[in-house]
């Protein structure tokens, strides 16, 4: 296994030098000969590298020969990149008209100090591979490219072969049965009407999520022997040869058959047997995602039955498989909760299910099972370790990697590492190999992790018959086939669908470091480097230091070490504290990659201009002042992020006419900062905002962008300052700014004084354009009709803040999404409602004269889900005639429409899942017909004539959380059970209240919450009945003086009891003996202000955080915090009888967060020696403590001294001392 990770990294280096060296012979002049002998040394060493591969037994000798010739070929590369870095340097120079001497020295006319510089380099790389030539045939390597293809792959060795029965460890299935019950049902019930057709699910997951294991569940189920007439299971892996997939199945059905070889004579046997039958096929580990193999065999299955209703169950990690087999919907696999994982490892772990566990067992079995991270494989393989081992040797497994586990790596591998080899290009592997640099969980931006593989020169060169392709095109597909294959997960994307970023599982990774070399003991040979400490860096050697390719670091400091690092294509410092960036960096030629994103760096090296090959600068979040005026030398790059708040836009960016990212551009009045530097960036992809347009002086101006030719270009948006003395142009500037329509999919324009739209806007079709918005639009009052469809795919459209807008278009066809916000009239909504069909959310706001919405607006738009209606002063009717309009009407919001008395009938249906609505004044019914069984959430507040809530809520099944709040006209709720209700928040009932429902019938409540209410004299009746309580909050009820039991809410994990002024004692449960032993948040205070101390109260020591509230006559803390050791945050406020902080608090050494409020007596903290004692402590927070507050003075305060080592200091919101580390 070792040799064959061994080799994939030095054929990727060599295929990629071979085919540089051969492009190169074209341009390079004086050393055309050296070069020849390097290509054709390169290409036959690469057949050998092939038969390295193909080797039985591969001794050390021809690993050490794989290493050297990898090593080789990465110095081939250095001297191949060192020619372009002097090709780009001459053309920087001649641009900005170096003096003549220098660039005569590079000239056909003096060109020999560079000639044998190069000649003498590319002539000992020479030497070195006719020497490993002459190895190869004394180890037993010869030239395989006449006997096998490059990319061809055999993973034999790997016995991954399955069978239907179950293994005795199989039986045990946790967390799958639903998913097999529904599998089995749809197997069972699809396709009755279909003669003669096969269909096909398909189970995709990750390796080791049992897929085999489910399959079998489904091929083991009663009701599938029941229903077909024969079952075969065949484990088809890889290769898939349709020919012995059939022999498989006909073995199954009649093992004496087994011998038979032609395919056509297998057909007519699978015909004979299967006639008349039905039969269920599961085809195990399928990887094959070419489709005329696919379509090979199903033609075959098809001629062999006249059957209907036979079908195909097929097991895949790859979603391109699923995607060609699948006729029934793709049961996609998940992760196994944290509980179901511990199941499998106390399963396998402890065979005698009647003992019981000890605390530590169980605790530290849980611990194991969180290592698991929802694979079940891994869970069997760590249960079955677990078995042999005492409590300490449960411990190491605890705290070990799963790679260095004695017991269990091949079979985990032995999953994972299929994956991995089904790889066909050496490049992917080396991709996936690449993704090690992250840390676990972190997650990576897909274009990030694609400039990464592209700095390291995995994506190039593109396949000769698809060279229109760019290196990111190139490195969209290998993510999208890492996906398919299920080394990604987690992913997040953007509003279009775009995959934004993904994570890997814990696993996955694991399997990339393995096969990367980042880990290599030996820092002469590692490549890569990531996280490391500084003292590390400095160790490295420089005989190693100038072949590392990566540095993900860490550091604070660079020093002068950079040049020893010579070779790099990435540096990335993401994130660290770095303040400055040494100038030695321009010493780094080969550099492509440069990250200093969330660094304190305030400005750029002028040497940075020096860095010709670099491809992506990325400086996220970073407070540049200026930049350097040679960043406009950096004529290679292709990527560069910035935000550009409160810094100086670069100037003559568009002299970077290789840019495809530049998400931001600052129109400047100064000479190269012009919206002409646009106008050579026709590479430019994905978002463009272009900012400060009131700088562009007019039509003729704005077109020297020459946006109309960037036609990558698929989200734009227009912007001028909102605050402007003087608007004369914006109509003309925007005219001129006309855009390629073909790939534009949002268009957003803010701050446009313009009368009206542009011309391109109306008569120009945008055909795939998606999203536009308009914001802050004030003089806009004319958006006609065109007499074309412009925008036939648009599904969202926003105008916001166009007050004197009086028309708009009324043809979108394709519209969902409608938001009107802030406008003086109602016209254009009603033009743009004439025509519409499509919607599916609407959201109306602040619409000066809006009585109700259009006519026919609901009931036309069927499939509306989405109504939000907000702050319309003047609307009295939602609509009229909405009966049997709004079936799938999910989500109503509406809020501040004073004058708005009652809902009209039909509004609120079955498929209603939120209702809200806030400060409606007026309202006094909500009418409801018919029971809302599909509510989940009911929030009504600020309706003060609102008499009762709406009716039959005891049959919203459905219902999950119930909020009223100022609505002191409620009589009853008619409330007698909710058993499905999850959250109830009771807030500002000031007077007495006549709705409060009895708990009894409330089973399922998790969060209570009774704030801010005067009127209550007492809690709801049947408090101590809602044992599954989690979450129960009373604050701020004056005229409470009693709370009921607690002893039963035994699953509280937050408690507050606080600003109480009636309170005296605390209820039983929480004052002399504790059962909230779940309880991890506390916030207790503020009674009766005539106590003289705390009310005793008693909890668990496992207590995280505390929020103590006090009153003028208390002089001290309770004592009995200093018992809770597990404490990590304690709050303290309104003391203000106290002076001092006890000295007990130093045994509060779990202590992180410390925060004193309103103390305005208090003067002093524990001494230093027990404020020394807390050394987790991160963070003290002192805010209106005026004698504390003085006393904590840095220059002269005696308490400075107690807190001034604490990384982070607020006093009064400011923050006293930057953290030295986090």
């Amino acid at each position: 296994m070792a040799a064959e990770f061994l080799t994939f990294g030095a054929e990727g280096i060599l295929t990629r030098v071979a085919s540089l060296a051969e492009q190169e012979l074209s341009l390079l002049w004086g050393f055309k000969g050296e070069l020849t002998t390097l290509r054709d040394s390169l290409f036959k060493l690469e057949a050998m590298l092939r038969d390295a591969q193909h080797l039985q037994v591969r001794g050390e000798r021809v690993e050490m020969w794989v290493k050297d010739l990898e090593g080789i070929a990465h110095e081939a590369d250095d001297v191949l990149d060192e020619y372009e870095y002097e090709l780009l340097r001459r053309k920087v120079e001649i641009q900005n008209q170096i003096k003549n001497k220098v660039l005569n020295f590079f000239s056909r006319h003096n060109p020999i100090a560079f000639r044998r510089k190069m000649a003498h380099k590319i002539k000992n790389i020479n030497a070195s591979l006719a020497n490993l030539k002459n190895e190869a045939a004394s180890i037993g390597l010869v030239d395989r490219s006449t006997l096998v293809n490059a990319t061809s792959h055999d993973i034999g060795g790997l016995d991954r072969e399955t069978v239907s029965n179950f293994d005795q460890d199989e039986k045990y299935i946790v967390g799958r049965k639903e998913v097999a019950s529904d599998i089995v049902t749809t197997l069972i019930n699809s396709g009755k009407n279909q003669d003669n057709c096969l269909s096909v699910m398909a189970i995709v997951a990750m390796g080791g999520l049992g897929k085999t294991t489910l399959a079998k569940s489904v091929y083991n189920d009663p009701e599938i022997g029941r229903h077909f007439d024969q079952k075969i299971w065949v484990c088809v892996s890889t290769p898939f040869e349709v020919k012995k997939i059939l022999s498989e199945i006909l073995e199954c059905l009649k093992p004496e058959k087994a011998g038979i070889k032609g395919k056509a004579t297998i057909c007519e046997n699978l015909q004979e047997d299967l006639k008349g039958k039905t039969y269920l096929l599961v085809l195990d580990d399928v990887w094959n995602d070419d489709r005329s193999k696919w379509d090979d065999l199903m033609s075959c299955l098809l001629n062999a039955t006249s059957t209907k209703a036979s079908k195909i169950l097929v097991t895949t990690r790859n979603v391109s498989v699923s995607s060609i087999v699948q006729t029934l919907p793709t049961c996609v696999l998940g992760k196994l909760s944290e509980d179901q994982c511990w199941c499998i490892l106390k399963y396998k772990a402890f065979l005698d299910a009647s003992v019981v566990l000890t605390e530590d067992q169980e605790r530290i079995g849980r611990e194991i099972a969180k290592k698991c991270a929802g694979v079940p494989l891994v869970a069997k393989v760590l249960g079955n370790m677990m078995r042999s081992q005492d409590i300490d040797g449960c411990r190491s497994i605890l705290e070990s990697r799963i790679w260095d586990l004695p017991e269990g790596e091949e079979r985990i591998l032995s999953v994972l590492k299929l994956s991995f080899d089904k790889l066909k290009s050496p490049y992917l592997k080396q991709c996936f190999a690449y993704c090690s640099m992250f840390v676990k969980d972190f997650e990576i931006e897909k274009d990030d992790l694609i400039q990464l593989w592209m700095a390291q020169g995995l994506l190039y060169p593109s396949p000769p018959n698809r060279r229109n392709l760019e290196m990111e095109d190139i490195g969209n597909e290998y993510f999208n086939i890492l996906l398919n294959n299920s080394f990604f997960q987690d992913v997040e994307k953007d509003w279009y669908g775009n995959i934004t970023s993904c994570k890997m599982h814990d696993l996955v990774h694991d399997l990339a470091e393995l096969v990367s070399k980042t880990k290599s003991n030996d820092s002469n040979e590692t490549r890569h480097m990531a996280h490391i400490p500084t003292s590390v860096l400095h160790g490295v050697p420089e005989r190693g230091a100038h072949k590392l390719r990566s540095l993900f670091l860490n550091v604070e400091v660079l020093g002068d070490i950079l040049p020893n690092f010579r070779g790099l294509r990435v540096l990335n410092l993401y994130q660290t504290y770095m303040k400055e960036l040494p100038i030695a960096i321009g010493k780094l030629k080969h550099l492509r990659y440069l990250d200093v994103s969330y660094t304190k760096i305030k400005a750029l090296p002028k040497s940075i201009g020096k860095l010709y090959n670099l491809q992506t600068l990325r400086m996220k979040e970073v407070e540049l002042e200026e930049f350097p005026k040679e960043l406009q030398n950096l004529i290679n790059l292709r990527h560069i992020y910035f935000y550009p708040y409160g810094m100086k836009f670069p100037a003559r960016i568009g002299r970077l006419t290789n840019l495809r990212t530049l998400k931001y551009f600052i129109v400047g009045k100064e000479t190269g900062r012009g919206i002409e530097e646009l106008a050579g960036l026709n590479l430019l992809k994905g978002r463009l905002t272009i900012y400060n347009l009131e700088h562009v002086r007019d039509g003729e101006e704005a077109k020297k962008a020459k946006l109309v030719k960037k036609t990558n270009i698929s989200k734009l948006k227009f912007q001028w300052a909102e605050d402007r003395s003087s608007i004369t142009n914006d109509e003309e500037v925007l005219e001129g700014l006309q855009p390629h329509p073909s790939k534009l999919e949002f268009l957003q324009f803010f701050n446009f004084m313009g009368d009206k739209c542009p011309s391109w806007i109306m008569s120009s079709s945008f055909p795939v354009l998606k999203r536009l918005k308009i914001y802050n639009a004030r003089n806009l009052t004319e958006w006609p009709e065109s007499g074309i469809v412009v925008f036939p795919c648009l599904e969202e459209l926003v105008l916001r803040n166009c007050d004197k807008l009086r028309s708009a278009p009324s043809h979108f066809p394709s519209l969902k999404t409608l938001e009107i916000d802030s406008m003086g009239s109602g016209m254009p909504i009603a033009n743009i409602s004439n025509k519409l069909t499509t919607l599916t959310s609407l959201a109306i706001r602040n619409i000066s004269g809006l009585v109700s919405l259009p006519e026919g607006m609901l009931k036309n738009n069927k499939n509306l889900a989405y109504l939000e209606i907000k702050d319309c002063q003047e609307l009295t009717c939602i609509a009229l005639d909405v009966v049997g309009s709004c079936a799938l009407l999910e989500s109503v919001r509406i809020s501040k429409c004073p004058i708005l008395a009652y809902f009209p009938d039909g509004l609120l249906t079955t498929s209603l899942k939120n209702l809200i609505v806030e400060d409606c004044g007026s309202l006094e019914l909500i009418p409801v017909t018919q029971p809302l069984s599909s509510l989940c959430e009911l929030k009504i507040t600020g309706c003060q004539e609102l008499s009762s809530l709406p009716s039959g809520l005891d049959y919203y099944t459905s219902l999950q959380e119930l909020a009223i709040s100022n609505c002191d006209m409620l009589t009853s709720a008619l409330i007698h059970s909710l058993p499905s209700l999850r959250k109830l928040s009771i807030f500002r009932c000031n007077r007495r209240p006549k709705f409060v429902p009895s708990l009894l019938g409330f089973t399922c409540l998790r969060e209570l919450r009774i704030k801010d209410s005067h009127g209550l004299t007492s809690l709801p009746i049947g408090l101590e009945s809602c044992s599954s309580l989690e979450v129960l909050i009373i604050s701020k009820l004056p005229n409470v003086e009693s709370i009921t039991s607690l002893d039963n809410l035994t699953n509280l994990h937050e408690l507050g009891i606080f600003s109480c002024d009636g309170l005296k004692s605390l209820p039983n449960g929480l004052a002399i003996t504790s059962c909230l032993t779940h309880l991890k948040t506390l916030e207790i205070g503020g009674f009766w202000k005539e106590l003289d101390s705390f009310p005793a109260f008693q909890v668990t020591s496992q207590l995280e955080t505390l929020k103590l509230w006090g009153w003028p006559k208390l002089k001290s803390l309770p004592e009995q915090i200093q018992h809770l050791t597990s404490l990590t945050c304690l709050e303290v406020q309104c003391f203000d009888g106290m002076e001092a902080l006890p000295e007990w608090l130093r045994n509060l050494t779990s202590l992180e967060y410390l925060y004193i409020h309103l103390c305005k007596n208090m003067m002093y903290l524990p001494t230093l020696e027990a404020m020394q004692c807390l050394t987790k402590l991160k963070r003290i927070f002192i805010l209106d403590c005026p004698l504390l507050k003085e006393r904590c003075n840095k220059e002269s305060g005696s308490e400075w001294p107690k807190i001034s080592h604490i990384p982070q200091i607020y006093v009064d919101w400011v923050r006293w001392q930057l953290p030295n580390s986090i």
